[in-house]
């Protein structure tokens, strides 16, 4: 059967791929701790299952607006003003089946063959395939971890081209927890106000798990006004992965457009699964507080255990849920018959020896590190480094 190159041409995630390798491995009855995915182990708070619920009782069972309910999309409006100082109509906000969705729907409404996206890494897995898939040109920019993964102006204005449509921003990152504070934006912000026609897409879905750093929204410097695209949802801050709301905050005629790509082939998201959303932004907020105040425990122990451990180089993020350690002190090591060539081997290593999953930092566009996701118990993290640090001191 025919395969479209399209979707040849695609990488499968690589987050996704070790996940499925630790179920098989559970299923075998191997003891696998899953460090591989990043998602919140706690459950969706309680007033939020509940207006999901009332919303089953209220029949709200109708296929919804493509863009979302107007009331959700009034909840994100007052959420942005509220705590980003950014002001968006209601008609500027998309709902979408999470917030991958609506990273992908902008991409494929901008970007035409052969134009370029800036994407600075380490950066989450799936950037540079949603770039492909629209016939974009994926333009990287490493920043090690000497520069705590963040790109500095110059490095920015390198990058650019005549061909450059777009610019894409994590902070919070994924995979490095790293956050830009308000002055190293407004370094690229000062580069990017010389390119008006390039876009500036900022992911902000982990902005409720950050561990005291000053964040600014990079659609409240007046520099950027009116091509800014905002990017969130509820997956990380208030644990409601499986629910697949997320949205994008645009200029008019770009939520426009994301509005009629979507409508052609997913329409509205699920209809009780906005409610819940509804209830997340509106209701109390003690709740992202708590799961911040735990992920900040983790991290602090996550970190003070890897620092540990001989070879490993580790930084101290500031936000979201994961460790970026670099390993390259592990490249070209061998235990046994078995070699060590990559970051890639070193994962699959840790799989199959300490019974840890984590994911190769290729995946994320830096190879020499691995991921390793937190968001996770505190006796999980201790049993899983304690694993990796004697599976590490095997390889000679």
């Amino acid at each position: 059967m025919q395969i479209s190159n399209r979707i040849q041409s695609l990488a499968v995630s690589a987050t996704l791929a070790m996940s499925q390798k630790s179920a098989e491995l559970r299923a075998q009855g191997v003891d696998v701790i899953n460090l591989s995915v990043g998602e919140p182990d706690f459950h969706t708070p309680a007033h939020i299952k509940e207006a999901a619920k009332q919303a089953i009782d209220d029949n709200f069972s109708f296929y919804t607006p493509v863009p979302g309910y107007l009331s959700l999309r009034k909840a994100i409006a007052a959420k942005l003003s509220r705590e980003n100082g950014v002001e968006f109509a209601p008609e500027q906000i998309v709902v979408g089946n999470g917030a991958k969705q609506e990273l992908c729907n902008v991409i494929l409404a901008t970007i035409n063959p052969g134009d370029e996206v800036i994407i600075p890494t380490p950066a989450w897995v799936s950037y540079v395939e949603m770039v492909k898939l629209a016939e974009g040109v994926s333009v990287t920019v490493p920043a090690s971890i000497d520069q705590n993964f963040k790109i500095t102006p110059a490095q920015l204005e390198a990058a650019i081209t005549p061909r450059t449509r777009m610019v894409l921003i994590c902070s919070p990152s994924n995979p490095t927890g790293s956050v830009y504070t308000p002055d190293e934006l407004q370094g690229l912000v000062d580069v990017l106000a010389k390119y008006p026609d390039i876009i500036v897409m900022s992911d902000d879905v982990y902005e409720h798990i950050n561990f005291g750093a000053e964040l600014r929204s990079l659609a409240s410097f007046p520099e950027l006004k009116d091509r800014v695209v905002i990017i969130n949802g509820v997956s990380k801050a208030y644990a409601m992965t499986g629910w697949r709301i997320g949205y994008c905050a645009a200029p008019a005629a770009l939520a426009k457009a994301v509005t009629k790509l979507q409508g052609q082939y997913t329409s509205g998201a699920s209809s009780i699964a906005q409610k819940a959303a509804e209830a997340a932004y509106d209701g109390p907020q003690e709740c992202v507080g708590e799961m911040r105040a735990a992920f900040l425990r983790r991290r602090d122990l996550v970190v003070s255990l890897a620092r540990e451990i001989p070879g490993l180089k580790v930084n101290e993020p500031e936000g979201a849920f994961y460790l970026f350690p670099e390993v390259s002190a592990f490249i070209g090591r061998h235990a046994g018959d078995r070699t060590i060539a990559s970051s890639g081997d070193l994962a699959l290593y840790l799989l199959e020896e300490a019974h840890v999953a984590t994911v190769d930092g290729a995946a994320f566009c830096a190879p020499g590190y691995i991921r390793l996701s937190y968001a996770t118990s505190d006796d999980n993290i201790r049993e899983s480094m304690r694993r990796i640090a004697t599976a590490l001191a095997k390889l000679q």
